[in-house]
């Protein structure tokens, strides 16, 4: 394993990004009481931020709310056979601000769930910070690479 230190972290994170546009759903856990619940989802890195767009009365915006412990993990295509994974903190964002940004950053079209754009009260975003980023071959078991915050 090889440890990520802060003046290599703009590269790991780009690597990072483009590991994740090769997936294009990953997994969410989040905690809902004693127990994990886990949903597909595609969000978008920018920088060192992750963005998941969903809507404010959503399960996993509610379990967020309740405890904003998340672990997310990419697998990308199998022919790459590599793994991101992310654990961090996450925040659920309904401001008009952040809304607009996350419509902007968002490598999807979001209209086709919400064609009131960002405006929309069943529009917001959720920003997870990570704490942990692991970036790997194999399982784990190659060219492992990981930040921690």
């Amino acid at each position: 394993m090889t440890a990520v230190s802060n003046s290599d972290k703009a590269a790991f994170f780009k690597d990072v990004e483009a590991a994740a546009k090769k997936a294009i759903w990953c997994a969410l856990a989040t905690v809902a009481g004693n127990d994990p619940r886990v949903r597909m989802v595609h969000p978008t890195w920018e920088d060192d931020i992750l963005w998941i767009a969903t809507g404010p009365q959503t399960p996993k915006a509610q379990q967020v709310r309740d405890n904003s412990c998340v672990d997310i993990q990419f697998q990308v295509a199998p022919d790459d056979f590599v793994h991101l994974m992310v654990r961090g903190r996450a925040t659920v964002l309904t401001d008009a601000a952040t809304k607009e940004h996350v419509w902007k950053v968002m490598d999807y079209d979001l209209s086709q769930f919400w064609p009131d754009g960002p405006k929309s009260e069943e529009f917001c975003a959720i920003k997870v910070e990570p704490s942990r980023v692991e970036l790997s071959e194999m399982f784990g078991t190659a060219n492992k690479r990981v930040w921690r915050s």
